[in-house]
């Protein structure tokens, strides 16, 4: 399989595979509440690993200690641009989809859920390109971890949309062609990255940076707000999923050099 391919199948599973958090809700809503209490801490701790573990370690031999303060524009970007243009979290509290911060009402919170969706998926597949351009068994890692942090959100977003009176179609199609969003993303980084000076570099701090934010202020406070008789699997599930990298990068040592 020729490079293009791989980052395409890998750009398939970050994206469109995180569909199926949103197609079981469309049949079984207490399977996707389920799904999305083992998804999220996982997700947090694959997240925290990969993005301290690997992304950051990367970022800092490609550009140097430049990498921290892209990181740290990465988290003030994302926070203004979601306080100030979106201004609401996809939560999962008490069994319920909602947006559990949201200041929008009525219809007019629809597209800006499908736009945000569409700019974060955008962004997943610059931080599988930037991966790929480093390992492709990075990206590998990369793709599942977007995959474990779709999962969530498209149960999230499918949520809103059914509750908004969308069919079931129409729901699943404008998640669908949101999700596709990530191939261009991964593809434009694939091509041009390198042409720009240190820009391996950056695109790893800002995949660091996005990753690290989304973990710390989504998935995280997720976790630490589910009811008390989740605590216990919260904190198995994000422990899990930081031994998992720690174990990959110990049996294959090669990711991400």
């Amino acid at each position: 399989m020729n490079s293009i391919s791989l980052l395409l199948v890998y750009s398939f599973i970050g994206s469109v595979a995180g569909l199926i958090g949103g197609v079981i809700l469309l049949f079984k809503k207490e399977w996707a509440m389920k799904l999305a209490s083992v998804s999220v801490p996982l997700a947090a701790g694959v997240l925290l690993a990969l993005s301290w573990l690997d992304l950051l370690p990367e970022a800092v031999e490609e550009y140097g200690e430049g990498a921290f303060a892209v990181i740290l524009l990465v988290f003030v970007i994302l926070f203004l641009v979601e306080r100030f243009f979106f201004y609401f979290h996809h939560h999962l509290e008490g069994g319920e989809t909602h947006a559990g911060h949201s200041h929008v009402q009525g219809e007019t919170i629809i597209p800006l859920v499908i736009f945000g969706d569409t700019i974060h998926n955008f962004l997943d597949g610059v931080v599988i390109g930037a991966a790929f351009l480093v390992n492709p068994s990075l990206a590998m890692i990369v793709s599942f971890s977007t995959f474990l942090h779709e999962t969530p959100h498209e149960v999230a977003d499918f949520g809103i949309l059914l509750a908004k009176g969308w069919s079931r179609k129409k729901a699943f199609l404008a998640n669908f062609f949101s999700a596709l969003a990530t191939f261009p993303g991964a593809l434009l980084t694939y091509f041009y990255a390198e042409r720009i000076e240190e820009g391996v570099g950056i695109l790893l701090a800002v995949a660091a940076g996005f990753f690290l934010y989304v973990a710390t202020t989504d998935f995280l406070p997720e976790a630490t707000h589910a009811p008390r008789k989740f605590l216990g699997r919260q904190a198995l599930f994000l422990l899990i999923g930081i031994f998992a990298i720690v174990i990959i990068r110990t049996l294959f040592p090669e990711i991400g050099h």
